[in-house]
Protein backbone atom coordinates (compact mmCIF):
# COMPACT_ATOMS: atom_id res chain seq x y z
CA UNK A 1 0.00 0.00 0.00
CA UNK A 2 3.02 2.28 0.12
CA UNK A 3 2.14 2.96 3.77
CA UNK A 4 4.60 2.23 6.62
CA UNK A 5 1.68 2.07 9.05
CA UNK A 6 -0.53 -0.94 9.63
CA UNK A 7 -3.44 -2.00 7.43
CA UNK A 8 -6.54 -2.97 9.43
CA UNK A 9 -9.06 -5.37 7.87
CA UNK A 10 -12.44 -5.56 9.60
CA UNK A 11 -14.51 -8.66 8.96
CA UNK A 12 -11.26 -10.51 8.21
CA UNK A 13 -12.71 -13.96 8.87
CA UNK A 14 -15.57 -13.61 6.38
CA UNK A 15 -15.87 -14.75 2.78
CA UNK A 16 -14.53 -11.50 1.28
CA UNK A 17 -12.46 -10.45 4.31
CA UNK A 18 -10.33 -13.59 4.32
CA UNK A 19 -9.79 -13.32 0.54
CA UNK A 20 -8.71 -9.71 1.06
CA UNK A 21 -6.16 -10.72 3.70
CA UNK A 22 -4.88 -13.33 1.24
CA UNK A 23 -4.43 -10.74 -1.52
CA UNK A 24 -2.71 -8.25 0.80
CA UNK A 25 -0.20 -10.85 1.92
CA UNK A 26 0.33 -12.12 -1.63
CA UNK A 27 1.13 -8.54 -2.63
CA UNK A 28 3.76 -8.35 0.10
CA UNK A 29 1.90 -5.84 2.28
CA UNK A 30 3.43 -5.74 5.75
CA UNK A 31 1.67 -4.90 8.98
CA UNK A 32 -1.70 -6.45 8.12
CA UNK A 33 -3.98 -6.52 11.17
CA UNK A 34 -6.93 -8.92 11.04
CA UNK A 35 -9.73 -7.77 13.33
CA UNK A 36 -11.79 -10.62 14.78
CA UNK A 37 -14.69 -10.57 17.20
CA UNK A 38 -14.31 -12.78 20.27
CA UNK A 39 -15.77 -16.22 19.64
CA UNK A 40 -16.01 -15.77 15.87
CA UNK A 41 -15.08 -18.79 13.72
CA UNK A 42 -11.67 -18.26 12.17
CA UNK A 43 -11.21 -21.33 9.97
CA UNK A 44 -11.05 -19.38 6.71
CA UNK A 45 -8.62 -16.86 8.14
CA UNK A 46 -6.35 -19.54 9.60
CA UNK A 47 -6.18 -21.26 6.20
CA UNK A 48 -5.10 -17.97 4.61
CA UNK A 49 -2.45 -17.25 7.24
CA UNK A 50 -1.07 -20.77 6.88
CA UNK A 51 -0.43 -20.06 3.19
CA UNK A 52 1.73 -17.06 4.11
CA UNK A 53 4.10 -18.14 6.90
CA UNK A 54 6.38 -15.36 8.02
CA UNK A 55 4.21 -12.61 6.53
CA UNK A 56 3.84 -11.01 9.93
CA UNK A 57 0.05 -10.63 9.86
CA UNK A 58 -1.49 -10.12 13.29
CA UNK A 59 -4.87 -11.38 14.46
CA UNK A 60 -6.42 -9.02 16.99
CA UNK A 61 -9.54 -9.85 18.96
CA UNK A 62 -11.68 -6.77 19.25
CA UNK A 63 -15.06 -5.27 18.60
CA UNK A 64 -16.79 -2.30 17.01
CA UNK A 65 -19.52 -2.50 19.65
CA UNK A 66 -18.16 0.64 21.33
CA UNK A 67 -16.07 3.64 20.30
CA UNK A 68 -13.40 2.59 22.81
CA UNK A 69 -13.30 -0.91 21.33
CA UNK A 70 -12.94 0.51 17.83
CA UNK A 71 -10.22 2.92 18.96
CA UNK A 72 -8.20 0.04 20.41
CA UNK A 73 -8.02 -1.53 16.94
CA UNK A 74 -6.62 1.65 15.36
CA UNK A 75 -3.28 1.90 17.14
CA UNK A 76 -0.58 2.36 14.52
CA UNK A 77 -3.07 1.94 11.65
CA UNK A 78 -2.71 4.04 8.50
CA UNK A 79 -5.36 2.35 6.34
CA UNK A 80 -8.68 0.78 7.31
CA UNK A 81 -10.30 -1.67 4.88
CA UNK A 82 -13.82 -1.84 6.29
CA UNK A 83 -15.46 -5.08 5.15
CA UNK A 84 -17.42 -5.97 8.28
CA UNK A 85 -21.23 -5.92 8.03
CA UNK A 86 -24.16 -8.00 9.20
CA UNK A 87 -25.92 -9.63 6.25
CA UNK A 88 -28.51 -11.81 8.00
CA UNK A 89 -30.80 -11.67 11.00
CA UNK A 90 -33.52 -9.31 12.14
CA UNK A 91 -33.74 -5.75 10.87
CA UNK A 92 -32.32 -4.53 14.18
CA UNK A 93 -29.40 -6.96 14.00
CA UNK A 94 -28.51 -5.99 10.44
CA UNK A 95 -28.60 -2.26 11.21
CA UNK A 96 -26.70 -2.68 14.47
CA UNK A 97 -23.90 -4.73 12.91
CA UNK A 98 -23.66 -2.57 9.80
CA UNK A 99 -24.59 1.00 10.75
CA UNK A 100 -24.09 1.31 14.52
CA UNK A 101 -20.75 -0.53 14.39
CA UNK A 102 -19.61 1.72 11.53
CA UNK A 103 -20.49 4.85 13.51
CA UNK A 104 -18.36 3.64 16.41
CA UNK A 105 -15.48 3.07 14.01
CA UNK A 106 -15.93 6.51 12.45
CA UNK A 107 -16.07 8.25 15.83
CA UNK A 108 -12.80 6.54 16.76
CA UNK A 109 -11.21 7.53 13.43
CA UNK A 110 -12.41 11.15 13.66
CA UNK A 111 -10.76 11.48 17.09
CA UNK A 112 -7.32 10.60 15.71
CA UNK A 113 -4.71 12.84 14.18
CA UNK A 114 -3.69 12.13 11.54
CA UNK A 115 -6.77 10.17 10.53
CA UNK A 116 -6.25 6.83 8.79
CA UNK A 117 -7.49 6.41 5.24
CA UNK A 118 -10.64 4.33 4.85
CA UNK A 119 -11.78 2.06 2.04
CA UNK A 120 -15.44 1.24 2.64
CA UNK A 121 -16.82 -1.90 1.03
CA UNK A 122 -20.37 -0.96 0.08
CA UNK A 123 -22.74 -2.67 -2.38
CA UNK A 124 -24.59 -2.34 -5.68
CA UNK A 125 -27.67 -2.43 -3.43
CA UNK A 126 -27.30 1.32 -2.74
CA UNK A 127 -28.24 2.25 -6.31
CA UNK A 128 -31.75 3.42 -7.19
CA UNK A 129 -32.45 1.37 -10.29
CA UNK A 130 -36.17 0.60 -10.01
CA UNK A 131 -37.19 3.42 -12.35
CA UNK A 132 -34.31 3.05 -14.83
CA UNK A 133 -35.22 1.90 -18.35
CA UNK A 134 -34.31 -1.66 -19.24
CA UNK A 135 -30.70 -1.88 -20.42
CA UNK A 136 -29.61 1.34 -18.66
CA UNK A 137 -25.95 1.30 -17.60
CA UNK A 138 -25.26 1.41 -13.86
CA UNK A 139 -22.06 3.30 -13.09
CA UNK A 140 -20.83 5.56 -10.30
CA UNK A 141 -23.03 8.43 -11.55
CA UNK A 142 -26.23 6.41 -11.11
CA UNK A 143 -28.37 8.03 -8.37
CA UNK A 144 -28.56 6.36 -4.97
CA UNK A 145 -31.72 4.59 -3.85
CA UNK A 146 -34.45 7.17 -3.11
CA UNK A 147 -36.71 4.65 -1.34
CA UNK A 148 -34.49 2.36 0.78
CA UNK A 149 -37.47 1.44 2.95
CA UNK A 150 -38.90 -0.44 -0.05
CA UNK A 151 -35.79 -2.58 -0.37
CA UNK A 152 -34.41 -5.49 1.64
CA UNK A 153 -32.91 -4.76 5.06
CA UNK A 154 -29.32 -5.32 3.94
CA UNK A 155 -29.50 -2.86 1.02
CA UNK A 156 -31.24 -0.35 3.29
CA UNK A 157 -28.51 -0.69 5.93
CA UNK A 158 -25.69 -0.43 3.38
CA UNK A 159 -27.12 2.83 2.05
CA UNK A 160 -27.28 4.24 5.57
CA UNK A 161 -23.74 3.03 6.17
CA UNK A 162 -22.40 4.65 3.02
CA UNK A 163 -24.17 7.93 3.74
CA UNK A 164 -22.73 7.88 7.26
CA UNK A 165 -19.18 7.52 5.89
CA UNK A 166 -19.80 10.29 3.36
CA UNK A 167 -21.00 12.56 6.19
CA UNK A 168 -17.86 11.93 8.28
CA UNK A 169 -15.74 12.52 5.18
CA UNK A 170 -17.36 15.96 4.75
CA UNK A 171 -17.59 17.03 8.39
CA UNK A 172 -14.49 15.42 9.88
CA UNK A 173 -12.23 15.14 6.82
CA UNK A 174 -11.97 11.36 7.09
CA UNK A 175 -10.02 10.25 3.98
CA UNK A 176 -12.51 8.00 2.18
CA UNK A 177 -12.78 5.82 -0.90
CA UNK A 178 -15.78 3.57 -1.55
CA UNK A 179 -15.97 0.32 -3.49
CA UNK A 180 -19.36 -1.04 -4.54
CA UNK A 181 -19.13 -4.73 -5.49
CA UNK A 182 -21.74 -6.48 -7.58
CA UNK A 183 -22.37 -10.21 -7.02
CA UNK A 184 -19.39 -11.62 -5.13
CA UNK A 185 -19.02 -15.33 -5.78
CA UNK A 186 -16.56 -18.18 -5.39
CA UNK A 187 -16.02 -21.39 -3.39
CA UNK A 188 -17.72 -20.97 -0.04
CA UNK A 189 -19.95 -18.12 -1.17
CA UNK A 190 -23.64 -17.98 -2.10
CA UNK A 191 -24.36 -20.45 -4.90
CA UNK A 192 -27.22 -18.62 -6.61
CA UNK A 193 -27.65 -14.88 -6.32
CA UNK A 194 -31.16 -13.47 -6.01
CA UNK A 195 -30.42 -11.68 -9.30
CA UNK A 196 -30.58 -15.11 -10.94
CA UNK A 197 -33.81 -16.07 -9.19
CA UNK A 198 -35.45 -17.31 -6.02
CA UNK A 199 -35.06 -20.74 -4.46
CA UNK A 200 -38.04 -22.59 -3.01
CA UNK A 201 -38.07 -26.04 -1.34
CA UNK A 202 -38.68 -28.01 -4.54
CA UNK A 203 -38.00 -25.60 -7.36
CA UNK A 204 -35.79 -22.67 -8.34
CA UNK A 205 -37.69 -19.83 -10.01
CA UNK A 206 -35.39 -18.33 -12.64
CA UNK A 207 -36.13 -14.62 -12.96
CA UNK A 208 -32.94 -13.03 -14.28
CA UNK A 209 -33.27 -14.35 -17.83
CA UNK A 210 -31.02 -12.55 -20.25
CA UNK A 211 -30.09 -9.84 -17.75
CA UNK A 212 -26.39 -9.11 -17.34
CA UNK A 213 -25.04 -10.53 -14.07
CA UNK A 214 -22.44 -8.25 -12.39
CA UNK A 215 -20.21 -11.04 -11.12
CA UNK A 216 -16.98 -10.43 -9.28
CA UNK A 217 -14.97 -13.49 -8.28
CA UNK A 218 -14.01 -13.11 -4.62
CA UNK A 219 -10.24 -12.93 -5.36
CA UNK A 220 -10.88 -10.30 -8.03
CA UNK A 221 -12.98 -8.26 -5.62
CA UNK A 222 -10.18 -8.47 -3.06
CA UNK A 223 -7.68 -7.37 -5.71
CA UNK A 224 -9.91 -4.41 -6.60
CA UNK A 225 -9.94 -3.28 -2.96
CA UNK A 226 -6.13 -3.47 -2.89
CA UNK A 227 -5.88 -1.41 -6.08
CA UNK A 228 -8.25 1.22 -4.66
CA UNK A 229 -6.29 1.33 -1.40
CA UNK A 230 -3.13 1.95 -3.43
CA UNK A 231 -4.37 4.42 -6.01
CA UNK A 232 -7.63 6.10 -4.96
CA UNK A 233 -7.79 9.82 -4.27
CA UNK A 234 -9.55 9.32 -0.90
CA UNK A 235 -11.69 12.36 -1.57
CA UNK A 236 -14.90 10.37 -1.35
CA UNK A 237 -14.29 8.73 -4.73
CA UNK A 238 -16.39 5.67 -5.61
CA UNK A 239 -15.60 2.59 -7.72
CA UNK A 240 -17.94 -0.10 -9.01
CA UNK A 241 -16.44 -3.57 -8.76
CA UNK A 242 -17.24 -6.36 -11.19
CA UNK A 243 -15.26 -8.56 -13.54
CA UNK A 244 -14.74 -7.80 -17.21
CA UNK A 245 -16.36 -10.75 -18.98
CA UNK A 246 -19.91 -10.62 -17.65
CA UNK A 247 -22.42 -13.32 -18.52
CA UNK A 248 -26.21 -13.43 -18.34
CA UNK A 249 -28.26 -14.92 -15.52
CA UNK A 250 -29.48 -17.63 -17.92
CA UNK A 251 -25.90 -18.55 -18.79
CA UNK A 252 -24.90 -18.73 -15.13
CA UNK A 253 -27.87 -20.98 -14.34
CA UNK A 254 -27.18 -23.22 -17.35
CA UNK A 255 -23.55 -23.68 -16.30
CA UNK A 256 -24.56 -24.30 -12.70
CA UNK A 257 -27.05 -27.01 -13.63
CA UNK A 258 -24.57 -28.70 -15.98
CA UNK A 259 -21.76 -28.76 -13.42
CA UNK A 260 -23.60 -29.21 -10.13
CA UNK A 261 -26.96 -30.71 -11.10
CA UNK A 262 -29.81 -31.45 -8.74
CA UNK A 263 -31.72 -28.24 -9.46
CA UNK A 264 -35.20 -28.12 -10.88
CA UNK A 265 -35.71 -24.69 -12.41
CA UNK A 266 -38.77 -22.94 -13.79
CA UNK A 267 -38.30 -19.81 -15.89
CA UNK A 268 -40.81 -17.02 -15.27
CA UNK A 269 -40.91 -13.96 -17.59
CA UNK A 270 -40.28 -10.59 -15.98
CA UNK A 271 -43.69 -9.16 -16.94
CA UNK A 272 -45.51 -12.12 -15.40
CA UNK A 273 -43.55 -11.93 -12.16
CA UNK A 274 -44.07 -8.17 -11.99
CA UNK A 275 -47.84 -8.76 -12.19
CA UNK A 276 -47.61 -11.45 -9.51
CA UNK A 277 -45.60 -9.05 -7.33
CA UNK A 278 -48.36 -6.50 -7.63
CA UNK A 279 -50.93 -9.05 -6.51
CA UNK A 280 -48.82 -10.12 -3.51
CA UNK A 281 -48.29 -6.48 -2.62
CA UNK A 282 -52.03 -5.73 -2.78
CA UNK A 283 -52.96 -8.73 -0.64
CA UNK A 284 -50.25 -7.97 1.93
CA UNK A 285 -51.28 -4.32 2.27
CA UNK A 286 -54.94 -5.28 2.55
CA UNK A 287 -54.29 -7.81 5.29
CA UNK A 288 -51.93 -5.60 7.30
CA UNK A 289 -53.85 -2.39 6.48
CA UNK A 290 -50.61 -0.83 5.29
CA UNK A 291 -48.78 -1.41 8.56
CA UNK A 292 -46.32 -3.97 7.22
CA UNK A 293 -44.38 -3.82 3.92
CA UNK A 294 -44.88 -6.71 1.51
CA UNK A 295 -42.04 -9.22 1.26
CA UNK A 296 -42.53 -9.13 -2.52
CA UNK A 297 -43.45 -5.93 -4.34
CA UNK A 298 -43.30 -4.41 -7.80
CA UNK A 299 -40.58 -2.05 -6.60
CA UNK A 300 -38.37 -4.89 -5.37
CA UNK A 301 -39.01 -6.83 -8.56
CA UNK A 302 -38.02 -3.90 -10.78
CA UNK A 303 -34.94 -3.31 -8.64
CA UNK A 304 -33.68 -6.89 -8.79
CA UNK A 305 -34.78 -8.13 -12.20
CA UNK A 306 -35.43 -4.98 -14.25
CA UNK A 307 -32.40 -5.64 -16.43
CA UNK A 308 -29.40 -3.28 -16.19
CA UNK A 309 -25.96 -3.23 -17.73
CA UNK A 310 -22.87 -2.32 -15.74
CA UNK A 311 -19.59 -0.45 -16.06
CA UNK A 312 -16.30 -0.86 -14.17
CA UNK A 313 -14.47 1.71 -16.30
CA UNK A 314 -13.54 3.94 -13.36
CA UNK A 315 -11.96 1.01 -11.51
CA UNK A 316 -10.05 -0.03 -14.61
CA UNK A 317 -8.72 3.52 -14.92
CA UNK A 318 -6.78 2.83 -11.71
CA UNK A 319 -5.10 -0.15 -13.38
CA UNK A 320 -7.39 -2.92 -12.11
CA UNK A 321 -7.55 -6.16 -14.08
CA UNK A 322 -9.14 -9.42 -12.88
CA UNK A 323 -6.61 -12.00 -11.70
CA UNK A 324 -9.06 -14.88 -12.26
CA UNK A 325 -11.04 -15.19 -15.50
CA UNK A 326 -14.81 -15.67 -15.43
CA UNK A 327 -14.50 -19.16 -16.89
CA UNK A 328 -11.94 -20.16 -14.26
CA UNK A 329 -13.93 -18.56 -11.46
CA UNK A 330 -17.07 -20.43 -12.47
CA UNK A 331 -15.13 -23.68 -12.79
CA UNK A 332 -13.70 -23.35 -9.27
CA UNK A 333 -17.05 -22.37 -7.81
CA UNK A 334 -19.10 -25.12 -9.40
CA UNK A 335 -16.43 -27.73 -8.69
CA UNK A 336 -16.63 -26.79 -5.02
CA UNK A 337 -20.42 -26.92 -5.04
CA UNK A 338 -20.47 -30.29 -6.80
CA UNK A 339 -18.06 -31.77 -4.26
CA UNK A 340 -20.14 -30.34 -1.42
CA UNK A 341 -23.33 -31.85 -2.89
CA UNK A 342 -21.72 -35.28 -3.07
CA UNK A 343 -20.29 -35.23 0.44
Amino acid sequence: MGDPLKVLVTGSNGFLGSALVDRLLARGVRGVVCALRAGSPRGRLDEVLARHPGAGAAVVTGSLETVAGAAALLDGVGTVLHVAATMRGSTAQIFHGTVDASKNLLDAIAARSPRPRVVLVSSFGVYGVAELPRGAVVDETTPLEPHPERRDDYSHAKLWQEQLFADYHRRHEVPLAVVRPGVIYGPGGVALSSRVGLGFPKVFVALGGGNELPLTYVDNCAEAICVVADKARFDGDVYNVHDDDLITCDDYLRRYRAAVGGLRAVKVPFAAFLALSGLVEWVSEARSKGRRPAKLSRYKTRTTWGGNRFSNARLRSLGFAPIVSTDEGLRRTFEHLAAKAQS
